[in-house]
């Protein structure tokens, strides 16, 4: 007999709808499954047999095809167990199983542990969400530990524990629940890191509260213990909310990485991945493509401390990223998609032992490990970072004041006053400065004659390119923006200009 259960399927952050299809016939017992299967798909076989079997329900021996459509789409995730056991029980006897239901109308998705409980699946988001703008079933009966992610996706979904309940629902022996009663509450974030705990840097602090204003990016240059990473870390606290398309967008990539099964992504992220991390993890791919470190940073911050120390390949495959905000990965038979618009922030030490350019401390490189260590930051990468900052090591007058300096909660009400500025000159269609187009830079940081000719200048004589000078412009805006000021003033571009130290040429000597 041939039974028809619909489902669904994700590819990067998308998802789609497929039907399971199953024949039971009569033949040499077995169990195929065919539609471009993935392994983790292949081996639902076993996991499926057994559910059904210790779930009370009788298992002849017969010749099992399922057929995943539509079978030109490569299919992966656990998800499928559910369907593909609902689907091979209406095809044993669907009329004993099923009363009135219409189950045409209803989706089922859900991986099996061996005794018939329904455990929680990946990529839960962006299927629930195809459901609804494809409009391909009524309602869809999912894991109980899925449901606060699915809550999002605004769409008719019902919880089930078991197979046996799935099952005595659609006989109308029992009434499924979509309520949130087993799903433990998310906890109230506290911020353990303020911009207050950083003693003296106030230029440095200055260009994070730039950076966090216009979504800018940013790599810091110091010797150890001058404190990159403590600047780098108390980021997040001076950074606007997330938006409602935000969550969405953010939430549906850790869905598919198997990251957001707690509850939705309401912060936005921040990542710090170790220097030994691969191309791959970094970047996103795999032999089950799944998003890197730079799409699960987006909308967020990815913090790459000791930068100089990433592997060369990694750092160079980040270029598109920053350029173009989202990462293709290809493959011989697929191609995917992620988003990836995130807010670098990379520290490094000048030198492979960090002292060059100390005002103490001796350098013990010389000039051609110097050049080396530098190096593998490539002009490219250092082109698509709007602000370079030295980051100086802290006096001991600053360090023992009593005086307490800016909170994140003061910085933070300042940058959420530019946003609001940069919100309402894009109307919604760019969310920071650092996003604009060519042709927006044009209309949006019209300087006087007396700005371009200085401007022209230092692009003489610093051979910067039109990507730095876009670079500059669009800092400027954002330093406009945090005054208040509705036309972008010289010493607004002299200050953006200032935070382009790494395109000056470097000079082996204690000068630097």
């Amino acid at each position: 007999m041939l039974s028809k259960v619909l489902s669904l399927g994700f590819k990067g952050i998308d998802g789609f709808g497929v039907t399971v299809e199953v024949d039971v016939a009569g033949g040499l017992p077995s169990f195929n499954i065919v539609g471009l299967p993935d392994t983790n798909i292949k081996e639902s076989r076993d996991r499926v047999l057994s559910a059904i079997k210790n779930s009370g329900f009788e298992l002849p021996s017969k010749k099992i095809v399922v057929n995943l459509a539509p079978a030109e789409i490569k299919k992966t995730g656990t998800h499928y167990d559910l369907p593909i056991a609902v689907g091979i029980i209406l095809a044993l006897d669907g009329n004993r199983v099923c009363g009135n239901v219409d189950i045409s109308k209803i989706g089922f998705v859900g991986e099996l542990a061996l005794d018939g409980s329904i455990k929680p699946v990946i990529g839960i988001l962006p299927m629930l969400i195809s459901m609804k703008e494809q409009s391909l079933f009524d309602m869809v009966i999912i894991p109980e530990q899925n449901a606060r992610e699915a809550m999002l996706s605004e769409v008719n979904f019902l919880t089930a524990k078991n197979l046996n309940d799935v099952f005595l629902f659609l006989k109308g022996d029992m009434t499924l629940s979509s309520s949130l009663t087993s799903v433990d509450s998310p906890a109230v974030k506290k911020e353990s890191v303020d911009f207050s705990d950083v003693k003296g840097q106030p230029y440095a602090k200055r260009a994070m509260e730039i950076a966090a204003a216009g979504f800018h990016n940013i790599i810091m240059i110091g010797p150890p213990g001058s404190g990159k990473s403590m600047l780098a870390k108390r980021l997040h606290t001076i950074m606007p909310p997330m938006t409602k398309s935000e969550i969405l967008e953010t939430t549906k990539i850790y869905s598919v990485s198997g990251h957001s099964l707690k509850g939705l992504v309401t912060e936005r992220p921040f990542r710090e991945p170790h220097h030994t991390i691969s191309d791959v993890a970094l970047i996103g791919g795999g032999t089950n493509p799944k998003p890197g470190e730079i799409s699960l940073s987006h909308n967020g911050v990815l913090f790459l401390d000791e930068f100089s120390e990433f592997s060369r390949t990694a750092i160079e495959a980040m270029r598109e990223p920053l350029e173009t905000h989202k990462i293709t990965v290809s493959r011989v038979k697929d191609t995917i998609t992620y988003p990836a618009n995130f807010l670098l922030v990379a520290s490094s030490n000048p030198c492979p032992c960090g002292y060059f350019g100390h005002p103490v401390k001796k350098c013990s490189c010389t000039p051609l490990q110097i050049k080396k260590y530098r190096s593998k930051i490539s002009g490219p990468i250092l082109d698509r970072i709007d602000i370079h900052i030295d980051v100086l090591p802290v006096k001991f007058s600053d360090w023992s004041k009593d005086f307490k300096s800016e909170s994140s909660a003061d910085i933070y009400k300042r940058v959420c006053r530019a946003i609001s500025i940069q919100m309402e000159r894009f109307d919604g269609q760019v969310r920071f400065n650092s996003m604009m187009t060519p042709k927006e830079i044009k209309k949006y940081c019209a300087v006087n004659n007396d700005v371009l000719s200085m401007l022209e200048k230092i692009m003489d004589r610093m051979g910067y390119s039109a990507r730095s000078l876009d670079k500059i412009m669009k800092v400027a805006r954002t330093i406009a923006d945090l005054a208040g000021e509705k036309d972008i003033k010289k010493e607004n571009v002299i200050e953006a200009i200032h935070y382009r130290i790494l395109d000056k040429s470097i000079v082996f000597d204690s000068s630097y």
